[in-house]
């Protein structure tokens, strides 16, 4: 297998700076999987590694949280010989739509782009279980945790780093007057 940081590193996704993540918290460094998610060699790369973590399994569905996670989830499907859905906010909160469904029963894996405290990822397995499908597992092409986060079900992810991120209130760069950037797809309110 290729090495993914270097590719990260080649496509440019991986920032230095001071960042709002998307779970709210802050923190210097920010995964931009858009960046890889625009060569679909690369993914196709990625995708075929993560999809090994599901060998000999049969996947019906691959779900994603939309925007951010589109892409992958689609080539994670391909790679799976599975259809490929997203989830959206509506109301802040992550639902099906656009006709989209998860029959009961149906086998299906939750990807995202980028995990650093769960959140997203822990609403589309809530999706996936209020559905009374069978969760196979999640997948991500970068774990921030660096294999630390409990989802209550096997994650693999193309890179796994403990990357550290902070609250607000105790963020470094914030008290040192660093402005910050917001790269991310969703609006915090």
């Amino acid at each position: 297998m290729a090495n993914i940081e270097q590719i990260l590193t080649d496509c440019e996704a991986i920032l230095h700076g001071h960042f709002l993540l998307t779970s709210g918290r802050h923190g210097d460094i920010y995964m931009q999987c858009a960046k890889v998610q625009q060569y679909p060699n690369h993914m196709e790369l990625i995708a075929k590694a993560i999809a090994e973590g599901f060998q000999g399994e049969t996947v019906d569905i691959v779900i994603a949280p939309a925007v951010g996670a589109i892409v992958f989830g689609y080539e994670l499907a391909r790679q799976l010989n599975a259809k490929a859905i997203f989830a959206e906010r509506q109301d802040g909160k992550m639902t099906l739509r656009r006709g989209f469904e998860i029959p009961q029963g149906a086998k299906v894996v939750a990807a995202e782009d980028t995990i650093t405290t769960g959140g997203s990822i822990l609403e589309i397995i809530e999706i996936i279980r209020q559905n009374k499908a069978n969760l196979l597992g999640a997948a991500s092409i970068v774990d921030r945790t660096g294999g630390e986060i409990n989802l209550g079900t096997k994650l693999v992810s193309a890179y796994s780093k403990k990357i550290i991120s902070y609250t607000a209130e105790e963020c470094p760069l914030c008290k040192a007057g660093e402005p910050i950037v917001k790269p991310g797809s969703r609006a915090i309110v």
